[in-house]
């Protein structure tokens, strides 16, 4: 545990000394926040966004992008960074075991996602008026389950790609993908069917549905935790096979 606290602490400190890291995790969601609020406001629609208000809808699918950009841009840039520089086989010799160096991901990856959150509801709360969560029971363990799922999935590209450039261009391009296909840019009712297939292959719209289901008061959204936690078994198996210390 204490290995743990002191390794969350310093990656902490190295998250935010990143920029670009940090600009894909708290700046572009709340720009998309105010984009889109300009654009749709929060008036509901029955034919769009499940019927509720644009920024109703948003707010969980950029808590879900904070979560993302955490996953596909973070933690695999920072991975392959220490794999190339020789920190993480300074790691190794120091016998720190690699479910250590997963912790501290996951331990950072909720700080951030929680922080990030924080920021966009109060933001949507002060200028768009937002409806509060109807189910805060339901929300709390589907926003656990969502981070962890992008902090495994984080720590197996970590694992594949083999340097820090190969992490930060595919991942900013996973990025964008699922943010136009997952759930968090135009509405569904827009997109072509192709688009909407691609979209269902992406992890960010099952966590954005498992975000906005208790957010919006329609319950637990069973198929789309199933989902989130089969992506979660796959990533942490295949991290533990493929991970290297250099």
């Amino acid at each position: 545990m204490r290995t743990l606290t002191k390794l969350s602490w310093v990656e902490i400190k190295l998250f935010i000394r990143e920029p670009i890291t940090m600009v894909f995790t708290f700046a572009l969601p709340i720009i998309f926040l105010f984009v889109m609020g300009g654009v749709f406001k929060n008036v509901p629609d029955p034919d769009v966004y499940r019927g509720v208000g644009a920024i109703d809808f948003y707010v969980t699918a950029y808590m879900g992008l904070v979560m993302l950009s955490i996953g596909v841009v973070g933690i695999p840039v920072h991975l392959t960074s220490y794999r190339e520089k020789g920190v993480l086989r300074r790691l190794r010799a120091s016998s720190i075991s690699v479910w250590s160096l997963l912790g501290s991901q996951i331990v950072v990856s909720f700080i951030i996602a929680i922080l990030g959150a924080i920021i966009i509801i109060i933001l949507a709360m002060l200028v768009y008026d937002i409806n509060l969560p109807k189910s805060s029971g339901l929300l709390i363990p589907a926003f656990i389950l969502g981070t962890l799922c992008f902090a495994v999935v984080g720590f197996l590209l970590g694992a594949l790609f083999p340097t820090t450039r190969a992490a930060q261009g595919v991942g900013i391009l996973l990025f964008f993908v699922m943010l136009i296909l997952g759930g968090a840019g135009p509405p569904r009712e827009v997109m072509t069917g192709a688009m909407q297939a691609i979209g269902d292959f992406t992890p960010l719209r099952y966590v954005i549905l498992m975000l906005q289901d208790p957010w919006l008061g329609f319950g637990w959204h069973e198929q789309a935790s199933l989902i989130t936690a089969g992506v979660l078994v796959v990533a942490g198996a295949l991290s533990s096979r493929f991970f290297r210390w250099e």
